[in-house]
């Protein structure tokens, strides 16, 4: 208990530093806990956190301060002791060999890089702290995604279009989503093309991304059963409608979503225990602040 006291104390420390806004005003963290929307401390999170198998904590891509909370979860989970790992959406899983030799510490950066800018991009937007850390701390980074060219032929003509080999390795992806996750789509379209043909094969993608991604944590989870894993996504595939559905369809295991709080996808007023589990709240005047 002693332990888990002073690791809350030094993420909260963490996330106090990341509030001083340009005119240094001073931004109070909160995480709203959606059982019933009150206040969580860094004590009470990170218990809960450190009681479950997987976190997936979700992001927008382009911003800093999201991956800064999340390495400030992630090196107070090391710190605890236990196995951890770090799934990604940001890499294939084809290119797990190339994660494996950076986490391993053979790979010179010039080298690695070709391959991260391969599968992502933003490296200076906050990734590379997580990236270093993995590697100096020995954590291991599990790539999750599928490649880019598949999710974008679903996209453009539907999960039919896939040959017959293809979709029978992949299973059958089908747009079946409740009104909420359904409305999430829609906004990621833009508001444009958000019926038809167009709307099923985006939300085919989408799905496939979700399912595959989901498979490929289940495959590590079974293969490291002693493992946790925070999983590092968008909003859109870290929400419970996305990849935590997908993974208890295929597995059972304990899980908590942690989310952004993100004007025009998710606020404290449409936090639900069916959407997340904790909402970091928005509250310094240059983005999102702790």
């Amino acid at each position: 208990m002693i332990r888990l006291i002073h690791i809350a104390r030094k993420i909260l420390l963490i996330m106090l530093t990341l509030a001083f806004s340009a005119a240094g005003a001073l931004a109070h963290p909160h995480i709203l806990r959606a059982t019933d929307r009150a206040e969580a401390s860094p004590v009470e999170l990170l218990r809960d956190l450190k009681s479950v198998q997987v976190i997936f904590f979700g992001e927008l891509h382009d911003q800093p301060g999201h991956h800064q909370a999340q390495l400030a979860i992630i090196e107070a989970l090391h710190n605890d002791g236990a196995p951890l790992a770090i799934g990604l959406e940001m890499f294939r899983k084809d290119s797990q060999p190339a994660l494996d030799r950076w986490v391993g510490g053979s790979y010179p950066i010039g080298s690695f890089l070709v391959d991260y800018n391969d599968n992502w991009s933003m490296w200076d937007k906050g990734y590379r702290e997580i990236f270093e850390y993995a590697r100096r701390e020995k954590v291991r980074m599990i790539g999750l995604n599928i490649p880019r060219e598949l999710s974008s032929k679903v996209a453009r003509s539907g999960f039919a279009a896939l040959p017959a080999n293809e979709r029978q390795a992949l299973g059958n992806v089908q747009c079946v989503v409740n009104p909420e996750y359904g409305d999430f789509i829609r906004r990621s379209m833009g508001g444009h093309g958000g019926h038809g043909n167009k709307f099923v094969n985006f939300c085919e993608a989408q799905l496939l991304w979700d399912t595959m991604m989901a498979r490929h944590l289940v495959e590590f989870l079974k293969a490291n059963p002693n493992h946790c894993v925070v999983v590092l996504a968008g909003s859109g595939h870290a929400w419970k409608f996305g990849i935590p559905r997908q993974l208890l369809e295929q597995m059972d295991v304990s899980y908590r979503v942690v989310l952004p709080e993100v004007d025009g996808r998710l606020t404290r007023g449409q936090l639900i225990p069916e959407v997340a589990d904790y909402l970091w709240l928005d509250e310094g005047p240059d983005g999102w602040k702790f």
